[in-house]
């Protein structure tokens, strides 16, 4: 009852006709240095081979541009649909990993194997981030920080895709201290 949880999709593949897209809700950051995270994979599924075998893997953001294709590489094969040409996405070879990211994705995350643990239905991948490539138009030019809001991401949530809110607070504003403002002398 972990909800709502990303809709990524992940793309995977060294060659042209091995590329592939899996969406995954089971995925998540567990480590800021280094930087790492984990994508949890059903051994059956087509791409859970060319990840093990690669040991590498993308984890592209989803937006609202992306919903429908999000939902369609969920529930389509790798093994009878080729998914770029289906979902009229694009893939561009990544700039570290051998791999392909969605660059139709605002934010696209490599992804290094370090570990797999079984763990029932599914396997986690344990990864490390490697690079980050993201979308110039969600970058703000004077922070460096992405612009989540003007993204419009997605997420998941019992079987359903839903927009992201509006933020209503930041990390340390419940503590934070009132400024003072000053009185003005007469």
């Amino acid at each position: 009852m972990i909800y709502p949880v990303p809709a990524a999709m992940i793309s995977c593949g060294r060659t042209e006709d091995e590329y592939n897209i899996l969406t995954i809700s089971w995925v998540g950051t567990i480590c800021t240095n280094p930087p790492m995270c984990y994508i949890s994979v059903r051994p059956e599924r087509h791409s859970y081979d060319i990840i093990k075998n690669n040991g590498e893997f993308v984890i592209n953001l989803t937006n609202e541009p992306l919903a429908r294709a999000t939902d369609w590489c969920g529930v389509r094969s790798g093994k009878d649909y080729n998914k770029f040409k289906d979902m009229g996405l694009t893939p561009t070879k990544t700039k570290v990993i051998d791999s392909v990211i969605i660059d139709e994705s605002p934010l696209s995350i490599e992804c290094r194997v370090k570990e797999i643990i079984r763990l029932g239905s599914h396997d986690m991948f344990i990864a490390e981030v490697v690079n980050v490539l993201a979308d110039d138009k969600y970058m703000d030019k004077e922070t460096g920080s992405f612009k989540l809001k003007d993204a419009h991401l997605i997420a998941y949530n019992h079987g359903g895709y839903f927009k992201l809110g509006e933020q209503i607070g930041k990390f340390g504003w419940s503590v934070q201290k009132k400024v003072e403002k000053k009185k003005k002398r007469k």
